[in-house]
């Protein structure tokens, strides 16, 4: 009894405590307010115009979104092997071009000239000494029959030299289809060599018309044909006669690549002339012909070797209900598209 009147503390006292304890939380409650309250009805505040204006522009978001990923489904950024696919206008193109264009990189340009297609080396020359590597040191190779071809000389800018090769005169088309491998692997081998980086071969019938540089160098370059870009496999002219060297079986090919302008380091250009030369020799011995000609070697040859960089169809294009829309055309075909080049001669005078 004693201990608990010594534990019991008086009412007086306990009453006055519990009114400080009401009062000290009424306070704590009025300093939270305070404190908290204004930023939580700020923050409220705010949220909902943030909230209307994303509920207001959701649809052009969305949409924004769906034209983003439309356009990236159509012009992808890398092939599904992990090659560069390349569109001149691209922030990788950019980059590239930034930092190859502050390296000094020779690099060939070589054409076959024979019979009439002598009337279209003048205009490919003076449009790649416009817009071909511009800034690069490039040597023209000029595969011809006629070495009064550019009688007189061209004029050419700093750093850009023309050295004329002879080859005999192949008249028909079907002749020079089959033999250009064959010219163009003896002419790296012979005298390409030792004197550029890199060789680009490409159909002197064409013309370009904006901008092709660093961002095309590399090991192994081939480009996708206009006609067929992004089309299903099933669409794809391979070669498909089982007794052709170029024959492409069902289950091969990923992409179909033009054959107006590839390239490459010349170890790796003088091994696919040379690899395709046989090609199209072992099928001239059995008396085949494969429905693209060269092309079609071409095609067999790049998927047993892929290439390391793979150009966008901005880099070889003609008019054709085929042919796929493109941000930018490049290089263009003078024997489909003289009025293109025309209008991007006149457009260049202009400015």
């Amino acid at each position: 009894m004693g201990l608990f009147q010594f534990c019991k503390l008086p009412a007086g006292p306990v009453r006055k405590n519990r009114v400080q304890l009401i009062l000290c939380c009424f306070l704590l409650s009025l300093i939270i307010y305070f404190f908290h309250g204004p930023k939580a009805a700020v923050s409220l505040e705010s949220a909902r115009p943030f909230a209307e204006v994303l509920a207001m522009k959701d649809g052009t978001i969305l949409k924004g979104m769906s034209a983003i990923k439309t356009l990236v489904s159509k012009t992808p950024q890398e092939t599904s092997w992990g090659a560069p696919l390349v569109w001149g206008d691209s922030h990788n193109s950019v980059l590239r071009r930034a930092r190859l264009s502050e390296q000094e990189i020779p690099v060939g340009l070589l054409v076959l000239v024979v019979g009439t297609y002598a009337r279209f080396v003048r205009p490919f020359l003076s449009s790649a000494e416009t817009h071909f590597l511009p800034g690069q040191a490039v040597t023209y190779y000029i595969l011809t029959d006629n070495p009064r071809t550019l009688d007189p000389p061209l004029e050419l800018g700093p750093g850009r030299q023309m050295r004329l090769l002879p080859a005999a005169e192949m008249p028909g088309w079907d002749r020079l289809a089959h033999r250009r491998m064959v010219l163009f692997a003896e002419a790296i081998r012979e005298s390409i060599g030792n004197e550029v980086d890199y060789v680009f071969c490409a159909d002197v019938d064409q013309a370009f018309v904006a901008p092709v540089g660093e961002e095309i160098l590399g090991d192994l370059v081939a480009t996708l044909h206009p006609e067929f870009f992004d089309m299903p496999r099933n669409r794809l002219p391979y070669e498909d006669q089982e007794d052709s060297a170029a024959c492409v079986e069902e289950d091969e090919g990923d992409h179909y690549y033009t054959s107006e302008f590839y390239g490459g380091t010349v170890s790796q250009m003088r091994r696919l002339a040379r690899d395709c030369s046989l090609l199209i020799l072992q099928d001239v011995a059995n008396k085949v012909t494969a429905r693209a000609l060269e092309e079609s070697y071409l095609n067999r040859y790049l998927i047993d070797h892929r290439p390391t960089c793979v150009l966008s169809p901005e880099y070889s294009w003609w008019d054709s209900p085929l042919t796929a829309h493109v941000p930018r055309k490049r290089l263009v075909s003078l024997g489909r598209q003289c009025e293109v080049y025309d209008m991007a001669k006149r457009e260049q005078q202009r400015c």
